[in-house]
Parts: structure tokens; C-alpha cells; sequence
């Protein structure tokens, strides 16, 4: 059964949850998969494997090892279609901390129209609508998505560095970009250097 479970999540493109392998592996208790996952997990430590299995929006996934990302670099070429632009990247940070928050209130921190960005965000599928504010007018509010999740890596929101850590760090440290090489695709991030700093001070100055 390890080796199935193990084939699974190299086989899937995205996190696989307990419940999808339950799913597949019918009567096998929960807590049989869950040790089967830690199984593999102390066999990649032990044999100081180039892949581990990650924690990622809420399921388990295959990924290679953060320290092995400037090699894996040296072999890939990142497009730079598929990157985020300093503006995406600084709205979509102020979206993750504020979350829910309306495209005024974004436009309020950011100083500018961000209708085209927002558009963008959501057809990369990393921004979602999550509801309506309960104000004249009833604008749509914004929040992150699960495919945020897996594009940094982060198991939840919970692991976010908070405003506090970040004003902590020395100017110019790209927090997001750190985040982003630690999930599954440590070696095409798609962001672009220096960005997330700029957004997050912005809105630690409107917090």
C-alpha cells in the first residue's frame, strides 16, 4: 500500500488530501494512510532523498527539496509569461493579508486602478470572489484561493509570515519569494525580485 500511496502523490499534479486517497483505497482507516505518508516521509530524511512530501492546502504532495532549487534552475527555464508583474505580485499581497476585502479598499492602500490586475489574478485562478460587503452597493469582496496555497507552497494561510515578522526584516528581503521557493515548485516561483516588500509595507502602513 506505501508504494501505491507513494505513486499517487508523485503521479498527481496537485495536493492529494487523506480523504481522496480514503477515497481510493475504500475501507483503509485514515489513520493507516496518514502513517503510510509518515513512513515515506522518514525514508526521504534517511536516505537524504532529492524529494520530499509536503504539506500543501490542505493535502500532501511530492516535491523537490527547497536546498536543491539553484540546481533545479540551472536546468529549467522559468517563462516569463508565467510570472507575476510587480503590481499583480503587490496586490495580491495586500488580498492575502487583508482578506476579505473589496478592489476599493485594495485601491485605497495601492493608489491606483486595479481592475485589469484583479482580472489577471483570477483567471490565474489565485484570487477568488468570497462574497458580497454588506454596504450600499454590495461591491464583491476578494480572498485568496487554494491555488494560492499551492503557488507558495503554504499549507494554510496560517503560515503566512505575519506584518510583525516582516518589519522585522532587513529592507529588501522578498518574503513571498522565500515562501515561494519552499513549496512544490521551488525553481519556477513566477515572481519577480523585490516585489512583496513594496506590498507588504503597504499595507502594514494601513494596518
Amino acid at each position: 500500500m506505501k508504494s501505491a500511496v507513494e505513486a499517487l502523490l508523485f503521479a498527481s499534479g496537485n495536493p492529494l488530501t487523506v480523504d481522496r486517497l480514503k477515497g481510493i483505497f475504500d475501507d483503509v482507516p485514515k489513520e493507516q494512510i496518514e502513517e503510510q505518508i509518515a513512513s515515506l516521509r522518514r525514508e526521504y530524511d534517511a536516505r537524504l532523498s532529492g524529494v520530499m512530501i509536503a504539506d500543501v492546502a490542505g493535502g500532501y504532495q511530492v516535491v523537490t527539496r527547497p536546498d536543491l532549487a539553484p540546481w533545479i534552475r540551472k536546468f529549467r527555464t522559468v517563462k516569463v509569461s508565467t510570472r507575476l508583474s510587480r503590481p499583480a505580485l503587490e496586490t495580491l499581497a495586500i488580498i492575502a493579508y487583508k482578506q476579505p476585502i473589496t478592489r476599493t479598499e485594495v485601491e485605497a492602500i495601492r493608489g491606483v486602478n486595479i481592475g485589469g490586475i484583479v482580472r489577471n489574478l483570477m483567471e490565474r485562478r489565485l484570487v477568488k470572489i468570497v462574497g458580497k460587503k454588506d454596504v450600499p452597493g454590495k461591491p464583491m469582496m476578494y480572498g485568496t484561493s487554494v491555488d494560492f496555497l499551492q503557488y507558495f507552497g503554504l499549507k494554510d494561510l496560517s503560515a503566512l509570515p505575519t506584518l510583525k515578522e516582516f518589519t522585522e526584516l532587513e529592507a529588501g528581503e522578498d518574503i513571498l519569494e522565500e515562501t515561494a521557493g519552499q513549496g512544490p515548485d521551488a525553481t519556477d516561483t513566477g515572481h519577480d525580485e523585490g516585489s512583496a516588500p513594496a506590498a507588504l509595507s503597504e499595507v502594514a502602513e494601513a494596518t
